[in-house]
């Protein structure tokens, strides 16, 4: 099964309904193929709101799940982003010999060979990183929307461009570990690794998983394999690629760049990698400046990791042939999404910073690195999931005034305090405390001073107290504008 008319009449199921679920739901069913989901509570599909014609098969017993799928004698099995390849629903199908596919697997066998992608991977900086690379991609012309993990289906904007819609110049491709593990047949014109460190352990069945799906985002690159050159691991993914003959190793670094690398000179963001006299010389493609709003807080300096994310942005664009100009413009452009490093207001002279989507270690030590030492007011805490937080505590007690702590399962975070920074006040929030994030607030509004940053970073996933990242965020910002409105 090769392209978009092979799947014309084709026998297909769709595993979970998730975003990514349903937009392949979707799209198999207007290009004509026979389609029926598969899931374990029949209202689910109920409330997808499917298209006509397709057929359900539910069952809260995955195996008996999976034989009801087999007895649809499927093609092809599209597996939503949350179900694990041991769900006995695809583990069955792939021993039948079934093809499973993600959904960004079934967007590229719909676009190739239209539309130039770009993609990129990492465990943290993803979205803020493909959100730079489209701001970038649009100030040089282009009309390359950011897709995958940031939210938008891959599937349905190949199919609308194609059916009529305006038409795609490339696209800006996020991809999740999750989506990675079942896509094959992508052949980028860029691709990056952000960086890697244990995550999803579970899901991928421990960190050799973990790492080889990660990796999969260079295979049949094209021009430029883009890598952390402060990440090994990253720079043996593209060693062991089996890229397009061709295609090169770029690599980009906070230090000034050697060749083939992008990396910064003074306050310059400086090119060595795709001029032609790259080994005599350099380009400037932007400045620091340009990413002056994306500091935490007034007094901060821009956060090492946004300036990683920004020069793996460049390096991307750079391959697709943006000029410097775009670079910088597309930079400058660029406003962070909801709940990262997000200023959300200035009280008493205390800049409180929205960092909700830190949701591990790697993710809350980058955030408080961007905050001037001893300045920071911390609210950490949430669903640790059996992470360590000792090492980001001992690496990062420099930057700390104070510690909020909130969440369930607060002993994760205590316990780094204790052992590396025993000093630093710290206030934990009763978990059942009903009005938590106002207590948070209010806790480090008592211990901030002028010229300090309350930051929200948790370190943990916020399902215990709150719907999602997004959630808790929120519930931060109407904590401050309501101690805004007190002041």
């Amino acid at each position: 099964m090769q392209d978009i008319d092979a799947l014309r009449a084709a026998r297909a199921v769709v595993v979970g309904l998730g975003a990514s679920g349903r937009a392949a739901t979707a799209v198999l069913h207007e290009v004509g193929a026979r389609v029926t989901v598969a899931v374990p509570d029949a209202e689910e599909a109920e409330r997808a709101d499917l298209p006509a014609g397709v057929a359900v098969v539910a069952d809260r017993d995955p195996h008996r799940l999976a034989e009801l799928v087999a007895a649809t004698d499927p093609g092809l099995l599209v597996a939503s982003p949350g179900v694990p390849p041991a769900n006995p629903v695809l583990a069955s199908a792939a021993r039948a010999g079934v093809d499973v596919w993600s959904e960004v697997e079934l967007a590229w066998r719909i676009d190739r060979p239209s539309t130039r992608w770009l993609t990129l991977t990492g465990t943290n900086g993803k979205t803020t990183t493909v959100g730079m690379l489209a701001s970038v991609l649009a100030a040089a012309g282009w009309h390359a929307p950011a897709v995958g993990n940031v939210g938008t289906p891959i599937s349905t904007t190949v199919l609308d461009a194609r059916a009529g819609g305006r038409p795609l110049d490339g696209l800006a491709v996020e991809l999740s570990s999750f989506q990675l593990h079942f896509t094959r047949s992508p052949s980028p014109l860029a691709s990056a690794c952000l960086n890697i460190t244990d995550d999803h352990l579970d899901w991928h069945g421990g960190p050799e998983g973990y790492r080889a799906d990660k990796a999969r985002v260079y295979e049949h690159t094209r021009v430029a394999c883009v890598y952390n050159v402060a990440d090994g691991a990253t720079r043996r993914m593209v060693e062991e690629a089996d890229v397009v003959e061709g295609a090169r190793a770029v690599g980009f670094t906070l230090a000034a760049p050697r060749v083939a690398e992008v990396g910064v000179v003074e306050s310059h963001l400086v090119d060595r990698a795709f001029i032609t006299d790259r080994h005599t010389h350099g380009q400037v493609v932007a400045d620091l400046a340009d990413l002056a709003h994306l500091a935490a807080g007034s007094g901060a300096s821009v956060p090492p990791h946004v300036v990683e994310n920004a020069l793996a942005a460049a390096a991307l664009a750079r391959a697709a042939g943006a000029a410097p100009e775009a670079v910088a413009q597309g930079l400058r452009d660029y406003r962070g999404g909801p709940h990262r490093i997000e200023l959300v207001a200035t009280v008493d002279g205390v800049d409180y910073v929205d960092d909700s989507k830190a949701t591990n270690a790697h993710a809350a030590a980058a955030s408080l690195a961007s905050v001037p030492p001893g300045r920071a007011v911390w609210i950490a805490g949430g669903l640790a999931k059996g992470a360590s937080l000792h090492e980001l505590v001992r690496d990062r007690a420099d930057r700390l005034r104070g510690v909020v702590v909130i969440g369930v399962d607060q002993q994760p975070v205590l316990d780094a305090l204790a052992r590396h920074a025993p000093e630093i006040p710290r206030t934990r929030i009763d978990p059942g405390e009903h009005e938590v994030m106002t207590a948070a607030v209010s806790a480090a509004a008592r211990l901030a001073t002028p010229g300090d940053v309350v930051l929200l970073a948790p370190a943990c996933a916020s399902m215990d107290q709150f719907d999602s990242y997004a959630h808790r965020g929120e519930a931060f910002a109407e904590a401050v504008r309501a101690l805004a409105a007190q002041a």
